[in-house]
């Protein structure tokens, strides 16, 4: 179980990770060897599973961010293990979700263009073996960035 300083702490971690334990124990009232004790032990137990960095996807060449919705034909356990291995060799699908309902997989990806974008549905996802449907919604705005999880 974790307590409120520990859900701080780890609020505090989602906002800025690059907070140093002087840092966090200032913010949290705790002493600087306190707080890295803390986050040492929230990584431990796999409460902070890694950090990384938000890089710009524009600044990047990355101008189509879409989310593709993607329904197979037949449901057996290898077609979607076939199907998942799809998905993890491309590195234009950032994340990927199991859905209910029409769609089997929502897949959110970051394409240089429409000619990108265009080639993974046509030449990537329709061409597999098990995917019957493809469906895409092109993101124009986001204007609420993939927020911290709520503690």
């Amino acid at each position: 179980m974790i307590d409120e300083t520990d859900k701080r702490l780890l609020a505090a971690l989602q906002k800025d990770a690059h907070l140093t334990a002087q840092q966090l124990g200032e913010r949290l009232n705790l002493s600087p060897s306190q707080a890295g004790r803390r986050r040492q032990r929230l990584e431990a137990e796999g409460y902070i599973q890694h950090y990384r960095a938000r890089l710009d996807a524009e600044r990047l060449g990355l101008a189509i961010q879409a989310f593709v919705q993607v329904q197979l034909g037949t449901h057996g356990p290898e077609h979607s293990r076939a199907f998942v291995r799809l998905v993890n060799t491309r590195p234009e699908i950032v994340s990927a979700w199991t859905l209910t309902g029409e769609a089997d997989y929502l897949l959110r990806v970051y394409c240089a263009d429409l000619r990108a974008l265009h080639a993974l549905i046509h030449e990537v996802l329709l061409a597999h073996d098990v995917v019957t449907r493809v469906q895409s919604q092109i993101v124009m705005d986001q204007f609420k960035q993939d927020a911290p999880l709520p503690l």
